[in-house]
């Protein structure tokens, strides 16, 4: 559920390119940031695109055929301050989590911090329905430990999508079951209560993104490649390093491979035959 969450969190990016220009600009301004990145980095950690381009086409139409239309009924009953309101609950349990994440990363002071921030906003927030702790200067830090464990020296690995958890990585896939025993749904024992709170967090946040959605639908741009390089740049797998590491065996390896960036200033020599 937070996988999927993750991947359509990724939308909230062409909000932040909307601003007061028409949509034709917005257009333009994300297809120079997918040019940034696309083919180089981006590529190398996708070595299983064929599967990858399949699942995120069944996604796609899961989406469109179940996710949006519950999500687009669903905004049009719950008015915007409740549906921000269940964001901010869903939210303050995160940021819980990402206390005890950054204490596991041996960063005290930012894990002291969100931890009073989960208190300020489970006390004087309402259970975290408000988000005082914003007003206060307590700012969100959201970690899991997919990013513990690039803390600690883990590649991201490979870039992955699966059915339903949408866009993902060998790491945050390692993570995974580990980031859903903390989720909001497993603070209920009841089974029929965790399943009506996952389908709120996970519909209450695509109703948040339909227009972000919608303003990706009408620009001619790969939108697997968006979702894909979105997803890595955000979770951090485009440093400045001069290597990029891929956590995926090869034909005949079972060793990490990793392969040189291009650079600006000199373009990467072609791979000789036998290095493939």
């Amino acid at each position: 559920m937070r996988r999927l969450v993750r991947g359509l969190a990724v939308l909230a990016l062409a909000v932040g390119l909307a601003g007061c220009q028409t949509v034709q600009g917005v257009g333009t301004r994300i297809e120079r940031a997918v040019d940034k990145v696309m083919g180089s980095k981006g590529q190398r950690l996708d070595p299983w695109e064929n599967w990858n381009r399949k699942v995120f086409a069944f996604n796609e139409k899961l989406d469109a055929h179940v996710l949006k239309p519950v999500a687009t009924a669903y905004s049009e009953v719950v008015p915007a301050p409740i549906r921000t309101g269940i964001d901010n609950f869903f939210g303050n349990i995160g940021d819980a989590w990402s206390a005890v994440n950054l204490v596991l990363q041996g960063r005290f002071k930012p894990g002291i911090e969100q931890g009073m921030r989960f208190a300020v906003n489970s006390t004087l927030g309402l259970a975290g329905v408000l988000d005082i702790a914003t007003e206060a200067g307590l700012e969100k830090n959201s970690q899991d430990f997919g990013k513990t464990l690039g803390h600690w020296g883990m590649g991201t690995g490979a870039y992955v999508v699966w059915p339903l958890f949408g866009p993902s990585s060998v790491r945050d896939s390692l993570a995974l079951p580990v980031d859903w025993q903390v989720s909001p749904a497993n603070l209920f024992d009841d089974g029929s209560k965790r399943v009506l709170i996952t389908s709120l967090n996970i519909v209450n946040t695509r109703a948040n993104f339909l227009r972000a959605g919608e303003m990706l639908e009408g620009i001619a741009l790969d939108k697997y490649t968006f979702y894909r390089d979105a997803y890595l740049q955000r979770r951090g797998s485009f440093d400045d390093d001069d290597e990029v590491e891929v956590l995926v065996p090869g034909d005949a390896a079972s060793a990490p491979a990793t392969e040189p960036a291009p650079t600006v200033k000199k373009p990467a020599d072609p791979a000789p035959a036998t290095a493939r």
